[in-house]
């Protein structure tokens, strides 16, 4: 289990402004990553290093993203001004938290421009709906083609700030908090306050961003 990716909803500028923005105060250029068709979304990306990446996603006018709930979680995010979604994590073998979750996993794809599907299967967005501190899930069917993978090294996370309870979420992932973060400072603020991400810092070859 590691981290794979943190998500941002565009804001009311819509996905190419605001990637545009959080680009700008990196000085990073986010690629175009395509269509979710089965979620109703579509996203733009920055690769980052140790196969993490960050997503700046927006809803489309879509019926898929009426009934997928990552479709709805990134509508309901967008609508109150856009801002920080949630974190997911990577895991090899999705069927175990499946098991302990009691439910099954979706199926999840994106067509990239060039025409290349990434696939991938992923578990715990109602969950995340309803409590933003917590992750959800997925396991990469096409581990070659992740995001993170383009990266070359300059742009990294180098801390999260989350409002929630570390307990709560290691609770939720069946394992300590510690584990998919190690690499990832985290500072937990507002245990009983509103949860979710608040800010992610990224090192950036002129220094540390706070988004």
């Amino acid at each position: 289990m590691r981290l794979d990716h943190v998500s941002y909803a565009a804001g009311p500028d819509g996905l190419e402004a605001t990637a545009d923005r959080i680009g700008d105060l990196l000085g990073a250029t986010f690629l175009d990553g395509g269509i979710h068709p089965r979620f109703g979304t579509r996203n733009m990306v920055l690769p980052l290093a140790d196969r993490t990446y960050l997503e700046v996603v927006e809803v489309l006018d879509h019926p898929a993203s009426d009934k997928a709930p990552f479709g709805q979680a990134v509508r309901a995010r967008s609508v109150l001004g856009g801002g920080w979604l949630g974190w997911v994590v990577a895991v090899d073998d999705i069927s175990e938290v499946e098991a302990r979750l009691g439910r099954p996993s979706v199926a999840g794809n994106r067509h990239r421009p060039d025409g290349v599907e990434l696939r991938w299967h992923q578990i715990g967005v109602n969950s995340l709906i309803g409590d933003p501190q917590l992750p959800f899930f997925v396991s990469w069917e096409t581990p070659e083609l992740h995001p993170g993978a383009e990266s070359d090294g300059q742009f990294s996370l180098a801390s999260l700030e989350i409002a929630g309870d570390p307990q709560r979420v290691s609770e939720w992932l069946g394992q300590s908090v510690e584990q998919p973060l190690e690499d990832v400072k985290v500072d937990w603020v507002a245990p009983h306050g509103t949860p979710g991400i608040l800010a992610a810092v990224v090192q950036t070859p002129t220094g540390l961003v706070r988004i």
